[in-house]
């Protein structure tokens, strides 16, 4: 792994220990131990800011973005250098993982052409653009790095958009789309940003060479993190029977995958993507109730302080990066990154409608099984570009010098167009993105069953199937006993209403206590099985699956307390 930590000559050790100088981790060590107190601050500001940003009604990474920006200008603010190595290693692996354990691999299957073609092809092109636009109205640039700035700007942050587009109505397949983007584009555009960073510190480029290894890279990476998506659902499934070792163990995959991926030079971004892809498709064969439901908190604070810390650290940049403004003006860097950022805007939303209906003109195929989107959606989802974490750990991972000592070209500037276009695309973009989507009154384009029309269908399915289930098992039982018998009346009375279960729980005698609860477990049991059916007929969305899923968790943690 390469490595960019500051190492300074620190002379007490970390944590009261003695620790061998040269190592990173040393050097790690001491960097938290320096700055404990204002990571613990800016913490304390994210979660206030988040509380704002909910109250506001604005979506939280903008309004991170713009209270970091505002915190940066406090005075006594120490200006804050934020470490690549800290972006790519500590928040990367798990942001991407998360996104790939919550994505549904039904949905990313059907509209995968749609989805490749935006993560690759339109991050190659606009890369492709961005490089010669930038030499054409930057004096000295040169087409490597083009390509360079290019890589950097390139990927659109998937956590931006979906945040944005809470509370808002946006059809399934355009929410699908952008969330399935997000897991291809970053290894797309670090490839390029490799690639050309390689070209400018070696001077020279081969395509042939470029292409063997982006195609070696991309598959070694997906099968280091296949192979290891594997051996940890072995283990999870056959021995780590506690939630006390199964959560930690999910939070430790994405570092595993990315490190050992990346330590034989190989994509760390499609390793973690392709393992947590793996590991959600198989999460029920080691996942119970109580794991499940753990895992699924632990991770979704784990990723909103992730996130949220990088997107005010975006913001707390902008000082460190206009003081490295050298041999440029603030304004002449300002109208660069701004003609830069329209060009980033308006390439995207041609691009998408190109990716969307070109296909469709060549193939019958295409236009008898999909449904024309129309040309709302694909501006909606080409409007949706907002850049973000990648884009500024790429920028940042820039080295400073040459191989021969050099200082490295333009580097400065670089930062400050990724700066302004991340800022111009999450504020301006993020704030008008549901205005847009409001006055164009995007409507569902394909049959999609609205999401409390198949948590009722369901219920009702699963429900009918649990009375049936209970006449075969226990005749017996609700004969002898009124309180089980009560149980299938409740769930008659539900399926007649096709309303949610019955509420009021009747008094239990105490000597059927321990048998009603069997039976309730029992009956939870079966639920969840005729749930794992429904889930292999492909008919409903994984969402609702998943909270339907979340509901019987709830419900056996219920019986398991008493």
């Amino acid at each position: 792994m390469k490595s960019y930590w500051n190492k300074k000559d620190f002379t007490t050790p970390c944590g009261g220990n003695r620790l061998e100088k040269g190592s990173d981790f040393f050097y790690f060590c001491q960097m938290i131990h320096a700055n404990l107190l204002l990571i613990l601050a800016l913490f304390f500001a994210m979660a206030l800011l988040y509380l704002l940003s909910q109250r506001w009604k604005i979506s939280y990474p903008i309004f991170l973005v713009i209270g970091g920006l505002g915190i940066s200008f406090i005075p006594g603010i120490p200006p804050i250098n934020v470490n690549p190595d800290i972006v790519f290693l500590i928040f990367l692996p798990p942001l991407l993982f998360e996104a790939a354990w919550y994505t549904s691999w039904n949905e990313f299957w059907k509209w995968k052409r749609s989805i490749l073609l935006l993560g690759f092809g339109l991050v190659l092109i606009t890369s492709v653009a961005i490089a010669y636009f930038s030499v054409s109205i930057i004096p000295g640039f040169t087409l490597a790095l083009g390509f360079l700035l290019g890589g950097i700007i390139s990927p659109p942050d998937a956590v931006a958009a979906t945040s944005v587009l809470k509370g808002v109505s946006m059809p399934k397949r355009g929410l699908t789309m952008l969330e399935g983007e997000s897991l291809v584009n970053d290894a797309a555009s670090l490839t390029v940003f490799r690639f050309a960073l390689a070209c400018i510190l070696t001077g020279q480029f081969v395509f042939q060479k470029a292409a063997t290894d982006f195609i070696v890279l991309a598959v070694m990476g997906v099968f280091v993190g296949l192979t290891i998506a594997h051996i940890l659902y072995l283990v999870l499934r056959y021995w780590a029977k506690s939630s006390s070792i199964t959560t930690p163990i999910t939070l430790i995959a994405p570092y595993l995958m990315y490190i050992v991926a990346e330590q034989f030079h190989w994509s760390g971004v499609l390793a973690v993507v392709s393992g947590g892809l793996f590991l959600s498709f198989r999460s029920n064969d080691f996942l119970n109730y109580h794991t499940r439901m753990q895992t699924k908190e632990v991770w979704a604070t784990v990723g909103f302080l992730l996130n949220g810390f990088v997107f005010i650290l975006i913001g707390l940049e902008l000082p460190v990066i206009v003081a490295g403004l050298e041999g440029y003006s603030i304004k002449e860097s300002i109208h660069y990154a701004l003609m830069i950022s329209v060009i980033v805007i308006v390439a995207r939303i041609i691009l998408v409608y190109l990716v969307t209906f070109i296909p469709r003109l060549l193939s019958p195929k295409i236009r008898k099984n999909e449904k024309s989107p129309g040309f709302k959606l694909p501006f909606i989802i080409g409007w949706a570009g907002m850049r973000g974490v990648v884009s500024l750990a790429s920028a940042l991972a820039i080295p400073l010098t040459l191989t021969n000592g050099a200082a490295f070209p333009h580097r400065n500037l670089i930062l400050f167009i990724t700066f302004i276009v991340i800022l111009v695309t999450l504020v301006f973009q993020g704030l008008t993105l549901p205005i847009f989507l409001k006055l164009l009154k995007v409507e569902e384009i394909d049959d999609h069953i609205p999401f409390d029309q198949q948590k009722e269908a369901i219920h009702l399915l699963i429900a009918k199937e649990t009375v049936l289930h209970m006449d075969r098992k226990y005749s017996k039982e609700m004969a002898d006993f009124e309180t089980i018998a009560r149980i299938k009346e409740q769930m008659e009375r539900s399926i007649r209403a096709t309303e949610q279960t019955v509420t009021e729980q009747k008094q239990q005698v105490a000597s059927v206590r321990k048998l009603y609860k069997k039976i309730m477990l029992d009956l939870t049991a079966f639920r969840r099985m005729e749930l794992n059916k429904l889930r292999a007929t492909k008919q409903y969305d994984d969402e609702v699956l998943r909270d339907m899923e979340s509901s019987l968790d709830l419900e056996e943690a219920r019986f398991y307390k008493h």
